[in-house]
């Protein structure tokens, strides 16, 4: 199975290439839709209605003191604070 990667900023791309989650099939979009995640696995952050959907999510955590978020990250401090990887199943309970 390819992963879908979900994100809009192109040094996650890069991070995630250097650390060997991309592979040659990998696609990248900056937004998803239900459609799109069905039964994928998913690289990024999705709502839960639709990490719900796909087969798994990856997400890289990142442990940003204040005065950085909501700013676009380098690559350099991606590096620095990006956490290991950790991929959920996410299931409706009804």
């Amino acid at each position: 199975m390819s992963e879908l990667i979900v994100t809009r900023h192109p040094a996650l791309v890069e991070l995630l290439r250097e650390r060997g989650l991309l592979n040659g099939e990998s696609r990248v979009i900056a937004h998803a839709t239900p459609e799109e995640v069905a039964g994928q696995h998913v690289i990024g952050v999705l709502p839960l209605h639709l990490a719900a959907l796909a087969a798994s999510i990856t997400e890289v955590p990142l442990s940003l003191p204040a005065e950085m978020r909501g700013r676009e990250l380098t690559l350099e401090e991606l590096r620095q604070y990006a956490g290991e990887p950790t991929t959920y199943v996410v299931e409706v309970l009804r």
